[in-house]
């Protein structure tokens, strides 16, 4: 009896383990599949439509070098190399433009596409490229060659993961698909309206001057990025956020840095431009270094997957930076319905219809969700994105959204394309005539000893009102008349000075005569700029890469005394005052001060507006540093509690404040604040926009890194306090930094974080990280023999004979 249980037992345990060695080999197969849709960094591939043999050389960091015998061919290469390394980045973004994600995620993303399809990005889009000319159509055309070759290739080996865990084959690219990246941008990087929307929503419940107050006006003395003796007339011969209904892809959340100094203020004797443009952290990020080179095209720096274009970089001769100017672009309109007539609104030449379209949004899983667009002479109607807009909107009552971002005309494209191969200022000045979108503060710089800035972008001239609000559209007083000239736009070359500083802070000098913007970014990460460059003279590459990654906070330094002098110290925590008070508002990652003072502004800002702003609370809720210096100084009415009987003063509301985040902090770190470090609470945190959704997966498409710096430091790391989970993580900030040397383009610095691969399969996927957050840069050769050393591959794309 016992033999035979004993032999029962053995032929268990091997059927088990024959289970479990299947089980482990069908695993490894499956994995080694997965792995092919990684591929080799050298090799010979065919190319469909290549005219001749075009060379890649991945460089020791993985940046490919594009050797072609035309300009089509070096942009099919890029195509075919952005969708080897980016292909599920590029595939989101054109579904996220086109409205299309919840046919292949679910009724999850039906939010997000209703607002692509009400906006009309994609439409626009594809109605911009046949007016686009032949040589922009061309650059299109071939890199979405490109593109389609690399998806042919494809169907021999495993896509990357996403598709798969989607289930899911990615369609043929066409130029439409590139195009709206640039429409997306535009909207992202200048949107007003949010704003507009929120200022009208508060209208409610605050008066004109609280209103003011959440949205202070700041210098703070220091310069205009245009000085005041600056002539814009004589300049041309010279110079030869989102609201709770909508989707986070478009939130504006923009800041970036750059600064140029002359070659009279560097160490080089030639310019030296620097550049870190901050956006939403995803992963992978935008950014993807690149470097082409074929008969009159020589470009070195970021594309973006998807795009052909360098969007910021240098040619050889001239390089170039982006900041975000934060103009006002933007308007919401309000439209009155005509009474006992069907669909339509007043305009003031009389009644007219909307225009109509109905959309189908395919959802995986579930049924269509039909949807009907309309639109008005001003734009889109978005009454469904922006809410209830009391006092300035009644029942029944249409908001159209009139934008630079979505004017049919634009021609931003071209601009980009002229600017890659701009050889002086002239050409390159020439080129920003036709960047419409989004308006973007230029800095540049070229080998002839040149530094310049131009805040290039359409600027809406209103016949009446400043656009901070919704405005009546019925009546055409406060429609627009045109835009501001391309001469008058705010512009300097080679000023006295010898640099130029542009981060996000007013650009234009007092008595400018057209209105941007009531929003200017405050002027702290400017300041410290200036103050490094007035330090650190001459200005070199190591001066520049130092400054890039400074942690020095501004806003602490001059907020912390005012909350330090109102604290009750008898009643404060002594370990909190104590490691305060020695505080020089270095936001390091490794310190426990930046995360007790973030703690408790965050407890400050609850207790200021919370009672007044209600339910909206949320919606506005930051780090707000300058209205709460507002509040706790000129402005101290706001230190009373509104929902109570007796008078609170700022004293209580500090003191309170403190204790509160000290709590808080003592839970989740302990009580040894000493210890406590600012990095473990704010990770610079890169999100998958899928993969982070499914458990396990999520560890290894994640990518999360100690980091400093704040909402304020000109290494910018903004934080979200409204976020309950992470209220301190960096979410924000600058995925990609450059340093360029026109004295030696090679020697030019690059950073962006993350890595260039987006597989999270491959060693290129995250190599980069550590690396940006430490301050430490590449450098991209600029021939050939320089980029085969310690090369990763060699790529030879031959044409397919057809």
């Amino acid at each position: 009896m016992f033999k035979v249980i004993r032999r029962l037992r053995r032929k268990i345990l091997a059927g088990m383990l024959s289970i479990a060695i299947l089980a482990i080999a069908v695993a490894a197969a499956g994995y080694a599949w997965l792995r092919t849709s990684v591929p080799d960094l050298g090799g010979t591939e065919r190319l469909a439509r290549l005219s001749s043999i075009a060379e890649v050389v991945y460089d020791r960091n993985g940046v490919p070098h594009i050797t072609a015998a035309s300009p089509a061919d070096a942009y099919r290469a890029l195509g075919y190399v952005h969708a080897r390394d980016r292909l599920f980045q590029m595939d989101f973004m054109r579904r996220l433009g086109a409205g299309r994600l919840s046919e292949v995620v679910g009724p999850q993303t039906v939010r997000i596409d209703r607002t692509m399809r009400i906006l009309g990005l994609y439409r626009l889009a594809k109605g911009m490229f046949d007016r686009l000319p032949r040589e922009t159509r061309d650059v299109l055309v071939a890199y979405a060659e490109g593109v389609n070759a690399w998806l042919d290739r494809s169907d021999a080996m495993a896509l990357p993961p996403e598709f798969l865990l989607l289930g899911y084959r990615p369609y043929r690219w066409i130029p439409a698909d590139s195009l709206v990246w640039g429409r997306l941008m535009a909207l992202r990087l200048a949107g007003n309206w949010q704003t507009e929307a929120l200022r009208a929503a508060f209208s409610s419940r605050l008066s004109p001057d609280q209103i003011a107050d959440l949205w202070p006006r700041k210098d703070g003395g220091v310069p205009p990025t245009v000085p005041a003796d600056a002539d814009s007339a004589a300049l041309p011969a010279l110079f030869g956020r989102m609201l709770a209904q909508a989707p986070d892809e478009i939130a504006r959340v923009s800041a970036s840095n750059s600064w140029a100094v002359t070659g009279a203020g560097s160490a080089t004797g030639r310019p030296v431009l620097a550049n870190d443009p901050h956006l939403g952290f995803r992963a992978p990020v935008l950014w993807y270094l690149a470097r082409m080179s074929a008969p009159g095209l020589d470009l070195t720096g970021a594309t973006v997957p998807g795009v052909p274009f360098h969007i910021l970089g240098h040619n050889g001769r001239v390089a170039w930076a982006f900041t975000t100017t934060e103009s006002d672009t933007q308007d919401l309109f309000v439209e009155r319905p005509v009474k006992d007539r069907e669909n339509a609104y007043e305009t003031p030449d009389g009644p007219s219809t909307f225009a109509q379209l109905n959309e189908r949004i395919e959802v995986k899983g579930e049924a269509p969700v039909e949807l009907v667009v309309r639109e008005t002479r001003h734009g889109p109607v978005v009454s469904d994105l922006v809410g209830d807009l009391k006092g300035f909107a009644e029942p029944g009552d249409a908001i159209a959204l009139a934008a630079m971002a979505l004017a049919p005309d634009d021609e931003t494209p071209n601009a980009l394309v002229a600017m890659n191969r701009a050889r002086d200022t002239r050409g390159f000045r020439d080129a920003l005539r036709q960047f419409h979108a989004p308006q973007q503060n230029i800095t540049y710089a070229d080998v002839d000893g040149n530094i310049a800035f131009i805040a290039a972008g359409r600027i809406p001239i209103r016949k009446k009102g400043d656009g901070s609000v919704p405005v009546p559209g019925w009546s055409g007083e406060y429609d627009w008349s045109g835009f501001v000239p391309f001469a008058e736009l705010p512009q300097v070359e080679n000023p006295p000075s010898g640099r130029i500083v542009s981060a996000n802070h007013r650009v234009t000098p007092p008595g400018y005569r057209w209105h941007l913007t009531h929003d200017w970014a405050a002027p702290y990460r400017a300041a410290r700029i200036h103050a490094v460059l007035d330090a650190l003279i001459p200005h070199d590459l190591d001066a520049a890469a130092a400054l890039q990654t400074d942690v020095k906070s501004g806003a602490a330094v001059e907020l912390l005394p005012v909350m330090l002098g109102l604290l009750d110290i008898g009643s404060a925590n002594a370990d909190a005052v104590e490691i305060l008070l020695a505080w020089d508002g270095n936001m390091g990652r490794d310190r426990p001060a930046p995360l007790i003072f973030s703690a408790w502004l965050a407890a400050v800002n609850r207790g200021l507006y919370a009672d007044e702003l209600g339910e909206m609370f949320p919606r506005y809720f930051g780090p707000r540093a300058v209205a709460v210096h507002r509040m706790l100084t000129e402005r101290r009415v706001w230190c009373d509690d509104v929902r109570t009987d007796r008078k609170e003063d700022c004293a209580a509301i500090v003191t309170s404040a403190l204790a509160r985040a000290m709590d808080s902090l003592t839970a989740q770190y302990g009580d040894r604040p000493a210890e406590w470090r600012w990095g473990t609470a704010h990770p610079a945190s890169f999100r998958h926009p899928v993969l982070t959704h499914v458990p396990v997966v999520r560890r290894l498409a994640d990518i999360d890194i100690e980091s400093g710096g704040g909402a304020y430091t000109v290494n910018r790391a903004q934080y979200r306090p409204a976020d309950r989970e992470a209220p301190f993580a960096s979410v924000h900030g600058p995925e990609f930094r450059a340093i360029y040397d026109l004295s030696d383009l090679s020697a030019s610095r690059f950073a962006i974080a993350t890595g260039q691969s987006g597989n999270p399969l491959s060693s290129r996927y995250s190599d980069r990280v550590r690396g940006w957050r430490d301050g430490r840069y590449l450098t991209i050769p600029q021939d050939r023999t320089a980029a085969l050393d310690g090369a990763l591959g060699v790529l030879k794309l031959v044409p397919i004979e057809e």
